[in-house]
């Protein structure tokens, strides 16, 4: 019997390919583990009305991981125009498969390294090394949405200044949820020998929410101070990293800020090819390249297999094969500071499958 029960589930677009390109590895590493496909994405919105089957969720209750490709992201009008007329108009709402995974099995922590590889021609700095904390059950992304100002909510201060024909999101902070995702980035920087944690928010404009989550892990970092803290509003956020990304060690935001400024620092580190995720509860994990599904190159063997694999590497960590995903960084950042195999985004014309087989061989 395998040691690992691993959830497969490749999704839409370029990610069956990208999957494809980590199972090679990970047969190549001889990962003591059993691999269980799951339906999720486009296709089974389209169909049956669901991105994220029942089927699929009990298959994630019954393994320790999940390896995830990439999801095809829609406006909701959109999605409904495409969705099976057999199934139209009958109250079917889409969602992304994703957020749901997140909130149902409580992965609260989004994990993003972004660690530049020196001989990457897309580097901003070589130097760039820095890791995004992201929380990633609430905020904005809670889910709560609606149109319109409801009667229980006209009472409220400020809600007279609201027109009736209001879109409204509430952005939820907690100081549960914001102190969890809070430590969870001291005890990483702790670990991991990193020295600072830098708080990132609007508590200056949006004084309530971000307000609270500002409060609440600075509150926890007088419970490091071994580890060096500081805070900055979003917008300077952006344009320091960008001017000083060797600054920054580890960032821990809510979740709309941190989702923004993950990209962005995995932009100064090549793209979202090089990009990787892991979403983190604490008795589960799901890990993910970052980038989407890119359906234009889907099956073309173009896309760039770097980020699914270092999503393997962090899977391989999680489960605490620690001396397998060293060996898989060393392999990719060889590869990649050697620099005879190139994919398209890295200005080359090697397939999927060379990068994959470039990476392999200094396994």
């Amino acid at each position: 019997m395998a040691k690992y029960r691993v959830a497969w589930l490749p999704g839409d677009g370029v990610g069956p390919d990208v999957l494809a390109a980590a199972r090679v590895v990970l047969d190549r590493i001889g990962l003591d583990a059993e691999y269980l496909p799951g339906d999720v994405g486009w296709e089974f919105w389209r169909r049956e009305g669901d991105a994220l089957p029942a089927r699929t969720i009990e298959l994630l209750g019954n393994t320790d991981c999940a390896l995830f490709g990439a999801v095809t992201s829609k406006t909701k009008s959109a999605a409904e125009e495409e969705l099976d007329p057999r199934l139209q108009g009958k109250g079917f709402s889409y969602r992304s498969p994703l957020v749901r995974v997140r909130q149902l099995l409580d992965l609260f922590v989004c994990l993003r390294p972004c660690k530049a590889f020196p001989g990457n021609p897309l580097n901003y700095r070589d130097d760039t090394d820095l890791v995004v904390f992201r929380e990633n059950t609430e905020d904005l992304y809670a889910g709560i949405e609606f149109n319109g100002v409801p009667e229980e909510m006209k009472l409220l201060p400020g809600m007279d200044r609201v027109p009736p024909d209001a879109a409204i999101s509430l952005k939820i902070n907690t100081r549960g949820g914001s102190k969890r995702i809070a430590r969870a980035a001291f005890e990483y920087a702790r670990k991991h020998g990193r020295r600072r944690v830098t708080c990132v928010h609007k508590a200056n404009v949006v004084r309530v929410s971000d307000g609270l989550f500002l409060d609440t892990v600075h509150q926890v970092a007088h419970e490091y101070p071994d580890i060096a803290f500081d805070n900055a509003a979003v917008d300077a956020m952006c344009m320091s990293m960008i001017r000083h990304p060797q600054n920054y060690d580890v960032i821990v935001a809510p979740n709309l800020y941190g989702d923004i400024v993950s990209d962005l620092a995995t932009q100064l580190v090549g793209g979202l090819g090089f990009g990787c995720t892991g979403n983190i509860g604490k008795h589960y994990a799901l890990f993910e390249p970052s980038h989407g599904s890119a359906p234009k190159y889907a099956g073309q063997n173009k896309a760039n297999p770097i980020a699914a694999i270092l999503a393997v590497r962090m899977m391989l960590e999680w489960l605490g094969e620690t001396d397998k995903a060293a060996r898989l960084e060393a392999a990719v950042a060889d590869t990649i500071h050697e620099g005879q195999v190139r994919t398209h985004d890295m200005g080359g014309s090697a397939t999927t499958q060379e990068m994959t087989q470039a990476i392999v061989a200094r396994l």
